[in-house]
């Protein structure tokens, strides 16, 4: 069935014309905060965001699963003012062992035995708010089995509130829509011992794992706004801020300390680290007036001519502001802790920009692992053609066939967002870089084996050589 075009608005989707002359009402599949669908429409990709729609298409779904988080594929609309007040109790310091969670934010860490699969997997789960009405919940997952291959979940609609629905979005569980395995339908279990439902078809139960007395985990604080680009206006268009972090909780302090600095470097941006650190809280407000600032300059160099867009008002979309900054849980395992870092930015145009920056920590000394770091300097010439044949799967290509069949390169280009885990490294590639934007964020996963004699000594990997020699 292909996809014709936009017919019309109705309610919180867009109605697709479809190519056999019917109405299709647009799924959608959003960023960090909202919820979404897969698109039911073979060879289509489309989404909506609740309260506020939005619309993609590709020609063929090549790399859903690298579509992270869902991944604001497009900006979005809104009809409704908001407010100006942070979401939230103030915070306290950054390094307190007792920081706690936002309301309706949690972070989670489960037990479970696939159907099919003879080894367990450990599953990192991140519960936080939507963005657009505060009334439900938002998931993001990273999950694991013994050979360390990290896979994502995305969080899906669900009317119920102890229902947890999610969608496997890696490309290895196969093209969305054509995998039934790739839907967990799982219900919260009475006295938060864990969840319960069905992955596809088949019977799962997943096993909370409580953190040990003073053990290390993580707080998640969760800061949003929105601001009117005219606020005398009463139907100006809105701009909407979020951050989403994670704070060090239990652990040695200076363990504690050191993670959290390194954080908040990371959700900064500061890749040097000779920036201010301050507090989680300063950081927000920073970024905040900044938003605000640049938005309503924006506003005022840019007001429009009435839209000729029915329905999304009398402005358009391109003055429907966003930013977004989260924080998830990759992989923590033994003496390593990953984390993705997901950034968000819709400043008008055709849609917004997005990319995850990954960041690897040695437990023992809280110490950030960079690219330099993890490899020998002899990586750098061996790794894009190990980095090739792993992506062509990835991407619906068969071994030795040309990549740039599906991709915009010849040959992979390296990149130095990557992250450790028990099993490997993974490379990400934000969009643009390898591929067009709407395959979305390439991850690519090379296995210990295959990349042991290229990583420097002393790493914290579990039972590792590299770890011994």
């Amino acid at each position: 069935m292909r996809f014709m075009g936009v017919k019309r608005r109705r309610g919180n989707c867009l109605i697709l014309r479809r190519g056999d002359g019917k109405d299709e009402r647009s799924p959608n599949f959003a960023p960090p905060g909202y919820q979404a669908w897969p698109c039911p429409i073979s060879g289509l990709l489309g989404w909506y965001s609740l309260g506020r729609p939005v619309l993609c298409a590709m020609k063929r779904p090549l790399s859903i699963g690298t579509l992270l988080l869902g991944l604001a594929a497009c900006h979005t609309q809104t009809k409704q003012p908001a407010t100006t007040e942070a979401t939230g109790p103030p915070e306290t310091a950054n390094t307190a062992p007792t920081a706690t969670n936002s309301p309706g934010t949690s972070y989670q860490v489960y037990r479970a035995l696939l159907p099919g699969q003879a080894d367990s997997i450990t599953l990192h789960l991140v519960t936080t708010q939507l963005l657009a009405d505060k009334t439900g919940a938002s998931y993001f997952g990273s999950y694991y089995g013994a050979d360390g291959h990290p896979y994502t979940l995305q969080g899906q609609p669900s009317a119920a509130p102890d229902s947890v629905a999610l969608f496997d979005t890696s490309p290895e569980k196969g093209a969305p829509g054509t995998s039934p395995t790739a839907f967990w339908r799982l219900r919260r279990l009475p006295g938060g011992g864990g969840l319960a439902g069905t992955l596809g078809t088949q019977p799962v139960r997943l096993r909370r794992l409580r953190p040990a007395a003073g053990a290390l985990t993580f707080a998640v604080r969760l800061f949003a706004d929105s601001a009117a680009a005219f606020p005398k206006e009463p139907k100006s268009p809105v701009g909407y801020l979020s951050l989403q972090a994670l704070v060090p909780v239990g652990g040695r302090a200076e363990l504690r300390q050191a993670l959290a600095t390194s954080i908040l470097r990371d959700l900064r941006g500061d890749t040097l680290g000779t920036l201010a650190i301050g507090t989680l809280p300063a950081l927000y407000q920073q970024q905040r007036q900044q938003f605000i600032k640049d938005y309503r300059a924006d506003a005022t160099d840019l007001r429009p001519a009435p839209a000729d867009t029915a329905g999304v008002g009398p402005y358009g979309i391109g003055l429907r502001y966003e930013n977004q900054l989260a924080a998830y849980v990759l992989c923590q395992q033994g003496n390593l802790l990953s984390l993705g870092f997901f950034r968000y930015d819709y400043s008008g145009g055709a849609h917004g920009n997005y990319g995850t920056t990954a960041a690897s920590y040695d437990l023992r000394t809280g110490r950030r692992l960079r690219y330099n770091d993890i490899f020998l300097p002899a990586a750098q010439a061996q790794l894009p053609a190990l980095l090739g044949q792993a992506v062509r799967p990835l991407v619906g290509l068969q071994p030795g066939e040309p990549l740039d069949q599906q991709l915009l390169v010849k040959q992979m280009p390296m990149t130095h967002n990557v992250f450790l885990t028990s099993g490997g490294v993974e490379f990400i590639y934000g969009p643009y870089e390898i591929a067009s934007y709407a395959q979305g964020e390439i991850r690519v996963f090379l296995p210990l084996p295959a990349v042991q004699a290229l990583l420097r000594e002393g790493l914290p990997l579990p039972s590792s050589a590299v770890a011994k020699r």
